[in-house]
Order: structure tokens, then C-alpha cells, then sequence
């Protein structure tokens, strides 16, 4: 009878294990986005389209709507173009230091909305690196170029930002097609525009889509660099959700323009996943069809795009190490060495650097909490029957921050879960963005794992518990390290959900970072210049690891 048990008992332990992360999707997600549609639209016990109403009838909100979209649209359209040109040169060609500079490109991808936006506005503002050098140089008085609060620095930071996600996705699709088609409207008579027109781009429609529907998400659903780089003037619906909330608390309207963003949101998800095409890069092809340019025009095109692609990665990173090292027009560290002291009405009522180590513990937390969940969700989508939740644990991803952290706000208020000023509401937030990531990470490495393996170790009597402590895990350990190196470092840049949070006393680094740029004082901004600077090494330090460590053929991830 006990021989009999153990094996239920055990089976019913794994199964019980492997919906631990779908109880904490649906307690964690799930659950704050129907208090946002239940709030919306039964705010006082019974159905109330107040909400809505007010939405609608307002030409305010429509203009928010229209601006939103339209931000998105020429974000998407610049991304689109300066990646279609990068993909054809890096699939076509090979360059010296032609890898490393793909490899960097990713980059700016993994930085934080508001170091992004701090290094733009450190670039572009008024007293920023571009003005300064035009003033110096033309002997001006007045800042030339009027950038500060603009539309033109939303959409450039927006490039700077997206820019990677095209270029591997476009790339990694160019790559796999087959030179047969274009030799043969060589033949034809094909080329220049009409070779594009009507072989290349009819041909890359797929991949051009996807990566459109993608880097429009993102830009629609973007937060830190239209808060600071635009301000009220250039709000979107994610900037006017956080106002209705926060500034306003006219939690309805708020509600109504989540949902109404949820929506488009997802309705692009879809368009996304239904052109998405899984094909990672083949770098023995990329070698079989990039040759070395044939002659002068050919290097011309490679030197001038790799110089302009170097100067969109590294000039805004540039400016806002300069800005971190100076302070009243001299060269200094005291923008560091204040990051220690803590002045009278400071608006973070904690020394600066105490941020810091907020931001390492949730961090550390996050990472804990993440990889547990993240690894044991890789192995459930793993098992054949159940790799249809996959796209439900990639939802996180296209619900934005300030969303979630709205929905947090109205789901862990009050009971049942009264957890909006536990300090432990940080690395749960922070581990519902992370989780895809870790999936992302683990899951190839399970997957690429040969069968035999384990059905050898299973004739050999091995339990389960020891196929997966003594091959599983050495075999995704890179994976696991990804996967955990991907969760610090969302953690470290989280910003739209971590707004919504009222813990004043515990700032984050990116809460840190924000507040001191809104404070007036040159004091101010040097400080948040330099905790920029900080949060940007450890971003990098983390990619590097990322880059070295991460599976083979995730390379679109």
C-alpha cells in the first residue's frame, strides 16, 4: 500500500510544484487587471460607464489618444528605416568589429527608460552637450538648438531605445531567405529601387510587421522618456493614466484609459505574434552570404552607417557621463560624493546613495523569486501538453508598467491582500516583469537537452529529483545565470510600476533618479546625472554577462 502511495504522493507533489507561477500570475496579473476592468466599469457596485463617458465626450482625451498614436507611429516609421539599412549591411557584409557592434547595438535595449531619458536630456537640453559645443564653437549666447520638452527628443530617444529590437528581428529574418530570388530579378533587369521595391521588401514583409508591431508597443506603451523628455505638454495615455492616478486621484477616468489602452495594447500583440516568425540567426549562413565590400561606394555606405550608428548608440551615453562629471561648469566628483549626504527638505527624504541599496535588496529579491518561478515555468511549457500557456506567461510583457502599477494600486490597497506599503510589493512588481525573461532564458536550454539522456538516467533508476540535480541543472546553468542576470537588472531599471508605490522613504534608484531631475537645482540634476551613471555600469556590466553567457539562437530574444 506505501509502495503504492509514494508514487501519487510524488506525482502530485511535481504537479502541485509546477502551478506555484501560474498561482502568482493569476494572483500577481491577472487578478490587479480585472480590479482595473471591474473598477471601471462597476465603480460604484453596479454598472457605471462614467468613466468612459467622460473619456469620450472630452476632446482632451481624444487629442491624448490621437498624440499617442501618432508618437508611436513616427517612432516606429524612424526605427524602421534606420534599421531596414543596418540589417541589409550586417546580413550582406563582413567588416572588422562588425560582431561586437551587433552585439552592442542590444545595448540601449537594456537600460532603463530613465537613464534613457537622462542621457537624452543631458544631450539635447538647453545646457546640453550638443548646445554647448554649438555655442563654443559659433560664439553664441543662446542655446542654438531648442530641443528640451520636445517631440523631436521623445522620438529620437524612442530610436535610440527600439532601435535593436528591429535590427535583430529583421536581420534574423533577411538572413534565412534564400539569394535565389533577387539573382533571379537580377537577371530580369532589377536594380537599385525596383530590386527594393519589389523583391526585397515584399519579401521582408513578415519580419518588417512583426518588428513594427513590436517597436510600436513599446513607443505606445512608453513612460519614463515622454514623462521626462516631454512632460504634461506631450502626455500620452500612459503619462495621463499616471496623472488621473496620482496627481488627480480620479481613479474612473484613470481605470477607463487603462482599459482603453489594454485593448489597443493587445490588439497589437496580436498582429505581432501572428507575424512573428521564429527564426533565430544561422551565423554559418550570415558567413556563407556576407562578403567583404567590393569596392570604394560599398566601404562608403559600411563607414558612414557604422558611424552613425556608433553616434546614436554611444553620444547620448557620452553626454551623460560629461553631465555626471561636472558641476557649476568644472570638471568634479562631488556629484558623486553628494550622492552621500542627505540636506534639509530633501524630496528624497534619504541620503541619495540609500536608493542604491534599495534598489540591490529588491533587486536580490527579485532575483531569488524570479528564477524559482521562472525555472519551474520553463519546465511546465517544456512538457509537450502544456507549451499552450506559453504565450500567457508572455503576457506581463505587453500590459505596460504604469498599468500594472495602477492595477496594484487598486488590487493590494485594502484586503484582501493589503500589500501597497509592504516593502515587499517592490520585488513582487519587479518579479512580474522579470518572469519572461527568465522563461526566455531557461526554456532553450531545456529544450536543446537531448532525450536520451534522461531516459538513460531513468533505466538506471534515477528519481526525478536526480535527472534534474544532476543533468538538467548543469545543463541550463548558463540559462539560469541569463535568466537571473535579466531579472537584477529589470529590477534595478523598473520605473512606471514603482511610481505607483508609496513608500517615499524607500526610493529606488530610478525613483531616485526622477525625482532629482523634476527638483530644480543644478545640485539636483548632477546628483541624478551620476545615479544614472551608475544604474547605466551595473545595466552594462549585466549585458556583458548576458551576451557572453545566453543560450545559442535566442539571439531575437
Amino acid at each position: 500500500m506505501k509502495l503504492r502511495l509514494r508514487p501519487r504522493l510524488a506525482r502530485g507533489m511535481r504537479y502541485g510544484l509546477l502551478l506555484v507561477p501560474l498561482i502568482f500570475l493569476t494572483v500577481f496579473f491577472f487578478y490587479p487587471l480585472a480590479s482595473i476592468l471591474i473598477y471601471s466599469l462597476f465603480a460604484d457596485g453596479g454598472l457605471n460607464l462614467a468613466g468612459f463617458a467622460e473619456v469620450a465626450e472630452s476632446a482632451y482625451y481624444w487629442r491624448t489618444l490621437e498624440f499617442t498614436l501618432r508618437q508611436a507611429l513616427y517612432s516606429t516609421a524612424l526605427t524602421l528605416a534606420l534599421a531596414l539599412p543596418g540589417a541589409y549591411l550586417f546580413t550582406r557584409y563582413r567588416f572588422p568589429g562588425r560582431s561586437l557592434l551587433l552585439a552592442l547595438t542590444a545595448l540601449p535595449f537594456v537600460l532603463p527608460t530613465v537613464v534613457v531619458a537622462a542621457a537624452f536630456s543631458a544631450l539635447l537640453d538647453d545646457n546640453g552637450l550638443i548646445n554647448r559645443a554649438l555655442q563654443t564653437i559659433f560664439q553664441l549666447d543662446d542655446a542654438p538648438l531648442q530641443l528640451e520638452r520636445s517631440l523631436t527628443a521623445i522620438l529620437i530617444a524612442h530610436v535610440f531605445y527600439n532601435y535593436a529590437v528591429a535590427l535583430r528581428i529583421i536581420s534574423g529574418y533577411w538572413v534565412n531567405q534564400s539569394l535565389r530570388i533577387e539573382e533571379a530579378a537580377r537577371s530580369l533587369g532589377a536594380a537599385g529601387w525596383r530590386l527594393w521595391w519589389h523583391v526585397r521588401l515584399p519579401l521582408l514583409r513578415p519580419a518588417l510587421v512583426a518588428a513594427g508591431a513590436l517597436v510600436f508597443i513599446f513607443t505606445f506603451t512608453s513612460f519614463g522618456v515622454v514623462l521626462i523628455l516631454g512632460g504634461v505638454r506631450f502626455a500620452t495615455l500612459e503619462v495621463e493614466i499616471y496623472r488621473q492616478a496620482v496627481n488627480l486621484f480620479d481613479l474612473p477616468t484613470a481605470a477607463a484609459l487603462s482599459l482603453i489602452q489594454m485593448l489597443v495594447a493587445f490588439a497589437l500583440l496580436l498582429i505581432y505574434t501572428g507575424f512573428q516568425r521564429q527564426t533565430p540567426v544561422d551565423l554559418a549562413r550570415v558567413e556563407q552570404i556576407a562578403r567583404r565590400p567590393s569596392n570604394r561606394r560599398e566601404e562608403g555606405l559600411v563607414v558612414g552607417y557604422v558611424v552613425v550608428m556608433a553616434g546614436l548608440i554611444f553620444v547620448p551615453l557620452l553626454a551623460l557621463i560629461v553631465r555626471s562629471l561636472r558641476l557649476d561648469g568644472v570638471w568634479s566628483l562631488d556629484n558623486f560624493t553628494r550622492l552621500t549626504q542627505n540636506p534639509r527638505n530633501s524630496v528624497l527624504f534619504v541620503p541619495p546613495a540609500q536608493a542604491i541599496v534599495n534598489s540591490l535588496i529588491f533587486a536580490a529579491m527579485t532575483t531569488v523569486l524570479a528564477v524559482f518561478l521562472g525555472v519551474i515555468a520553463a519546465y511546465l511549457l517544456h512538457q509537450r501538453r502544456f507549451r499552450w500557456l506559453d504565450p500567457i506567461f508572455m503576457l506581463p510583457l505587453a500590459a505596460s508598467a504604469v498599468t500594472i502599477g495602477f492595477g496594484y494600486t487598486l488590487a493590494f490597497a485594502d484586503r484582501p491582500l493589503p500589500l501597497l506599503t509592504s516593502p515587499l510589493i517592490y520585488p513582487l512588481a519587479h518579479t512580474l516583469v522579470a518572469l519572461p525573461f527568465v522563461v526566455r532564458s531557461v526554456l532553450p536550454a531545456l529544450r536543446a537537452i537531448r532525450p536520451g539522456l534522461r531516459e538513460s538516467a531513468v533505466v538506471l533508476g534515477a528519481s526525478p529529483l536526480r535527472i534534474a540535480r544532476w543533468i538538467d541543472l548543469p545543463l541550463i546553468r548558463r540559462g539560469v545565470i541569463v535568466g537571473a542576470t535579466f531579472a537584477f537588472t529589470v529590477s534595478m531599471g523598473e520605473f512606471g510600476a514603482s511610481l505607483f508605490i508609496p513608500r517615499v522613504d524607500r526610493p529606488t534608484l530610478p525613483i531616485a533618479i526622477y525625482r532629482l531631475i523634476e527638483r530644480p537645482g543644478a545640485a539636483n540634476y548632477g546628483q541624478a546625472m551620476a545615479l544614472s551613471v551608475i544604474l547605466m555600469l551595473v545595466c552594462a556590466v549585466s549585458f556583458a554577462v548576458i551576451e557572453r553567457l545566453r543560450t545559442p539562437g535566442t539571439e531575437a530574444f
